[in-house]
């Protein structure tokens, strides 16, 4: 066999490369479902103790099965865009051939469904909301992600909002409180603005295929702002709550994380092609830090 011929994944490959199985998948990307689930747990204000066997099939779920999935979901749908912005990635590259993708994404799917029954109707429920979000995210014909309205929104309540709430429901076992349910939705919305950036690494195979992503159809430079100003202002709310709830401790150490997250907000704005992925590496740090200090602070609220 000639050199060419063994370093070609079309012609060689027909089951997936091992490694590229879970690149696909993204293990990255999990830390954020499964932080929120986290801080769900905590503003619950129950004791962990006794419930742990339930937190962790939570946080398996929630990152490794169902955000496994919507990766995987994820790249196979976007399979022709990555070939144009991405070429390296595991499905245009050729290391998963033929329709492993869809099929991977599929069994993790099952897999999830059946994973959700233990944590019973809450946790059912948000897994089956979290399903057909990632597949309504990617899949015609809804594909969410052409807009970069409700693709950034969708994404930033199922990777943030969702979880926090299956979260607290699961260890109250019920609905949680109204103010845990604000604060959920406050910092589903804010992620809006950290999906946002994430759209900068593909402007290029976005507008090509004609999505309509916000640095697409805004520019760099207004869709950076508008990032920002979806980032900042759901926390000014929490912080303005916080303290209206008597927690003005937990305010007090927010307001300081956002006050370097506006610093970092100034480097981005001057470079905004350049620094979106440096601000998601760094200032998204302090954004997630406050969730849980906001998570700590809903334990004191009657």
């Amino acid at each position: 066999m000639s050199v060419a011929a063994s370093h070609s994944p079309q012609i060689a490959r027909r089951w997936p490369e091992p490694r590229a199985a879970l690149t696909l998948i993204k293990p990255h990307t999990w830390f954020p479902p499964m932080w929120a689930f986290g801080c769900g747990a905590v503003s619950s204000g129950v004791s962990p103790s006794g419930h742990w066997g339930l937190i962790a099939l939570g946080v398996l779920l929630a990152g490794p099965v169902v955000c496994g999935m919507s990766q995987a979901a994820n790249d196979w749908c976007d399979r022709h865009v990555d070939a144009i912005n991405e070429p390296h990635r595991p499905i245009p590259s050729g290391r998963i051939p033929g329709r492993w993708g869809l099929w991977i994404a599929l069994a993790m799917t099952a897999l999830a469904f059946v994973l959700a029954v233990p944590l019973g109707t809450w946790g059912f429920g948000a897994t089956c909301l979290a399903i057909a979000a990632a597949w309504a995210y990617s899949a015609e014909p809804v594909r969410a992600k052409k807009s970069g309205i409700w693709g950034p929104g969708l994404c930033g309540l199922a990777y943030e909002t969702l979880p926090w709430i299956t979260g607290a429901a699961i260890l109250a076992g019920g609905a949680p409180s109204g103010a845990v349910l604000i604060i959920a939705v406050l910092y589903g919305l804010g992620a809006h603005g950290i999906m946002t950036l994430n759209d900068f690494k593909a402007v290029e195979g976005d507008r090509a295929m004609g999505l309509a992503s916000l640095p697409v159809t805004l520019g760099p430079d207004r869709a950076a702002r508008v990032a920002c100003w979806v980032m900042a202002v759901p926390q000014v709310i929490v912080v303005a709550l916080l303290i209206a709830w008597d927690q003005t401790s937990h305010a007090l150490l927010i307001i300081a994380l956002l006050a370097i997250q506006l610093a970092a907000m100034r480097v981005l704005l001057r470079n905004p092609m350049g620094k979106a992925m440096w601000y998601q590496g760094m200032g998204i740090l302090f954004y997630i830090s406050g969730m849980m200090i906001a998570a700590f602070a809903l334990r004191g609220i009657a």
